[in-house]
Protein backbone atom coordinates (compact mmCIF):
# COMPACT_ATOMS: atom_id res chain seq x y z
CA UNK A 1 0.00 0.00 0.00
CA UNK A 2 1.39 3.41 -0.94
CA UNK A 3 1.39 5.95 1.86
CA UNK A 4 1.61 9.58 0.96
CA UNK A 5 1.25 11.75 4.07
CA UNK A 6 2.97 11.82 7.46
CA UNK A 7 2.33 14.29 10.26
CA UNK A 8 5.43 15.40 12.17
CA UNK A 9 5.15 16.94 15.63
CA UNK A 10 8.18 18.95 16.79
CA UNK A 11 9.29 22.02 18.67
CA UNK A 12 8.96 25.68 17.76
CA UNK A 13 12.41 26.13 19.31
CA UNK A 14 15.61 24.69 17.80
CA UNK A 15 16.90 23.33 21.09
CA UNK A 16 20.48 23.51 22.34
CA UNK A 17 21.91 20.55 20.42
CA UNK A 18 22.75 20.72 16.74
CA UNK A 19 21.61 17.10 16.48
CA UNK A 20 17.97 18.15 16.85
CA UNK A 21 17.98 20.40 13.79
CA UNK A 22 20.07 17.88 11.84
CA UNK A 23 17.58 15.10 12.60
CA UNK A 24 14.63 17.28 11.55
CA UNK A 25 16.32 18.07 8.25
CA UNK A 26 17.25 14.43 7.63
CA UNK A 27 13.72 13.25 8.42
CA UNK A 28 12.36 15.84 5.99
CA UNK A 29 14.81 14.78 3.29
CA UNK A 30 13.83 11.12 3.60
CA UNK A 31 10.13 11.91 3.48
CA UNK A 32 10.53 14.15 0.43
CA UNK A 33 12.70 11.68 -1.44
CA UNK A 34 10.23 8.88 -0.64
CA UNK A 35 7.36 10.90 -2.11
CA UNK A 36 5.66 11.24 1.28
CA UNK A 37 3.83 14.49 1.93
CA UNK A 38 4.80 16.30 5.13
CA UNK A 39 1.98 17.58 7.32
CA UNK A 40 3.03 19.73 10.26
CA UNK A 41 2.05 22.70 12.43
CA UNK A 42 2.71 25.43 9.85
CA UNK A 43 5.43 27.41 11.61
CA UNK A 44 8.71 28.66 10.17
CA UNK A 45 10.60 28.85 13.47
CA UNK A 46 12.62 26.30 15.43
CA UNK A 47 12.60 22.65 14.47
CA UNK A 48 9.30 23.19 12.64
CA UNK A 49 10.92 25.66 10.27
CA UNK A 50 14.00 23.51 9.72
CA UNK A 51 11.77 20.53 8.93
CA UNK A 52 9.59 22.40 6.42
CA UNK A 53 12.49 24.18 4.72
CA UNK A 54 14.41 20.93 4.26
CA UNK A 55 11.41 19.10 2.81
CA UNK A 56 10.76 21.94 0.36
CA UNK A 57 14.45 22.09 -0.59
CA UNK A 58 14.31 18.41 -1.54
CA UNK A 59 11.20 18.84 -3.67
CA UNK A 60 8.71 17.59 -1.10
CA UNK A 61 5.11 18.62 -0.70
CA UNK A 62 4.56 20.39 2.64
CA UNK A 63 1.17 21.11 4.23
CA UNK A 64 1.05 23.39 7.26
CA UNK A 65 -1.93 23.58 9.61
CA UNK A 66 -1.99 26.59 11.89
CA UNK A 67 -4.60 28.28 14.10
CA UNK A 68 -5.57 31.86 13.35
CA UNK A 69 -3.96 33.25 16.52
CA UNK A 70 -0.53 32.03 15.33
CA UNK A 71 -0.82 33.49 11.83
CA UNK A 72 1.56 36.39 12.51
CA UNK A 73 4.18 36.61 9.73
CA UNK A 74 6.98 35.84 12.18
CA UNK A 75 5.35 32.51 13.10
CA UNK A 76 3.51 31.16 10.03
CA UNK A 77 5.59 29.77 7.15
CA UNK A 78 4.78 31.78 4.04
CA UNK A 79 6.25 29.46 1.36
CA UNK A 80 4.53 26.12 1.90
CA UNK A 81 2.83 24.00 -0.72
CA UNK A 82 -0.39 24.49 1.23
CA UNK A 83 -1.19 26.43 4.42
CA UNK A 84 -4.45 25.61 6.17
CA UNK A 85 -5.68 28.17 8.72
CA UNK A 86 -8.06 26.80 11.36
CA UNK A 87 -9.98 28.26 14.28
CA UNK A 88 -8.39 26.45 17.22
CA UNK A 89 -5.61 24.18 18.44
CA UNK A 90 -8.09 21.31 18.67
CA UNK A 91 -9.17 21.75 15.05
CA UNK A 92 -5.50 21.87 14.09
CA UNK A 93 -4.90 18.41 15.54
CA UNK A 94 -8.05 17.02 13.94
CA UNK A 95 -7.02 18.39 10.54
CA UNK A 96 -3.46 17.12 10.78
CA UNK A 97 -4.73 13.69 11.81
CA UNK A 98 -7.16 13.50 8.91
CA UNK A 99 -4.51 14.54 6.39
CA UNK A 100 -1.97 11.95 7.58
CA UNK A 101 -1.30 8.21 7.47
CA UNK A 102 1.01 8.21 10.48
CA UNK A 103 2.78 10.41 13.00
CA UNK A 104 6.43 11.11 13.77
CA UNK A 105 7.48 12.85 16.98
CA UNK A 106 10.72 14.85 17.11
CA UNK A 107 12.11 16.75 20.11
CA UNK A 108 9.76 19.42 21.39
CA UNK A 109 8.04 20.86 24.43
CA UNK A 110 4.56 20.79 25.95
CA UNK A 111 2.72 21.07 22.63
CA UNK A 112 4.71 18.27 20.99
CA UNK A 113 4.16 15.96 23.97
CA UNK A 114 0.46 16.78 24.14
CA UNK A 115 0.03 16.01 20.44
CA UNK A 116 1.93 12.74 20.73
CA UNK A 117 -0.05 11.52 23.72
CA UNK A 118 -3.39 12.42 22.13
CA UNK A 119 -2.55 10.42 19.01
CA UNK A 120 -1.37 7.52 21.19
CA UNK A 121 -4.60 7.70 23.19
CA UNK A 122 -6.68 7.63 20.01
CA UNK A 123 -4.65 4.61 18.88
CA UNK A 124 -5.09 2.87 22.24
CA UNK A 125 -8.85 3.48 22.15
CA UNK A 126 -9.03 2.39 18.50
CA UNK A 127 -10.33 5.77 17.39
CA UNK A 128 -7.64 5.62 14.72
CA UNK A 129 -5.22 3.00 13.38
CA UNK A 130 -2.29 5.17 12.35
CA UNK A 131 1.20 4.49 13.73
CA UNK A 132 2.92 6.86 16.16
CA UNK A 133 6.72 6.85 15.99
CA UNK A 134 9.12 8.70 18.28
CA UNK A 135 12.57 9.76 17.06
CA UNK A 136 14.74 9.72 20.20
CA UNK A 137 17.41 12.11 18.96
CA UNK A 138 20.56 12.17 21.12
CA UNK A 139 18.62 10.55 23.97
CA UNK A 140 16.24 13.52 24.25
CA UNK A 141 13.31 11.30 25.23
CA UNK A 142 15.23 8.89 27.50
CA UNK A 143 13.67 10.23 30.70
CA UNK A 144 10.18 10.14 29.19
CA UNK A 145 10.66 6.53 28.09
CA UNK A 146 11.89 5.67 31.59
CA UNK A 147 8.74 7.21 33.03
CA UNK A 148 6.53 5.20 30.67
CA UNK A 149 8.38 2.06 31.77
CA UNK A 150 7.77 3.07 35.40
CA UNK A 151 4.06 3.67 34.72
CA UNK A 152 3.78 0.26 33.07
CA UNK A 153 5.59 -1.35 35.99
CA UNK A 154 3.13 0.33 38.37
CA UNK A 155 0.23 -1.16 36.44
CA UNK A 156 -1.11 2.14 35.13
CA UNK A 157 -0.19 1.59 31.48
CA UNK A 158 -0.69 -1.82 29.88
CA UNK A 159 2.39 -3.27 28.24
CA UNK A 160 0.57 -3.71 24.93
CA UNK A 161 -0.35 -0.02 25.00
CA UNK A 162 3.19 1.00 25.89
CA UNK A 163 4.36 -0.92 22.83
CA UNK A 164 2.09 1.14 20.56
CA UNK A 165 4.76 3.86 20.58
CA UNK A 166 7.41 2.97 17.99
CA UNK A 167 10.81 4.25 19.16
CA UNK A 168 13.98 4.62 17.11
CA UNK A 169 17.13 6.77 17.19
CA UNK A 170 17.64 7.49 13.48
CA UNK A 171 15.31 8.95 10.81
CA UNK A 172 15.88 6.05 8.41
CA UNK A 173 14.86 3.60 11.14
CA UNK A 174 11.69 5.56 11.80
CA UNK A 175 10.73 5.47 8.14
CA UNK A 176 11.44 1.73 7.99
CA UNK A 177 9.22 1.10 11.03
CA UNK A 178 6.37 3.14 9.51
CA UNK A 179 6.73 1.36 6.17
CA UNK A 180 6.52 -2.03 7.90
CA UNK A 181 3.42 -0.92 9.80
CA UNK A 182 1.74 0.34 6.65
CA UNK A 183 2.56 -2.86 4.77
CA UNK A 184 0.43 -4.78 7.27
CA UNK A 185 -2.54 -2.39 7.10
CA UNK A 186 -5.47 -3.89 5.15
CA UNK A 187 -7.15 -0.54 4.33
CA UNK A 188 -6.17 3.03 3.67
CA UNK A 189 -5.19 4.45 7.03
CA UNK A 190 -6.12 8.01 6.29
CA UNK A 191 -9.80 7.08 6.30
CA UNK A 192 -9.61 5.44 9.73
CA UNK A 193 -11.12 7.29 12.65
CA UNK A 194 -12.58 10.16 10.64
CA UNK A 195 -15.97 9.97 12.29
CA UNK A 196 -14.34 10.12 15.72
CA UNK A 197 -12.01 12.98 14.86
CA UNK A 198 -14.54 15.49 13.69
Amino acid sequence: MTQNAVCVFCGSQPGRRAEYVAAAREMARLLAQSGIELVYGGGHVGLMGALADAALAHGGRVVGVIPEHLMRPEVAHQALTELIVVDSMHTRKQTMARRSDGFIVLPGGFGTLEEMFEMLTWLQLRLQAKPVALLNVAGYFDSLLQFLEHAAGEGLIRREHQDLLLVERAPAQILARLSAYWAQAPVTLRASGDTSLG
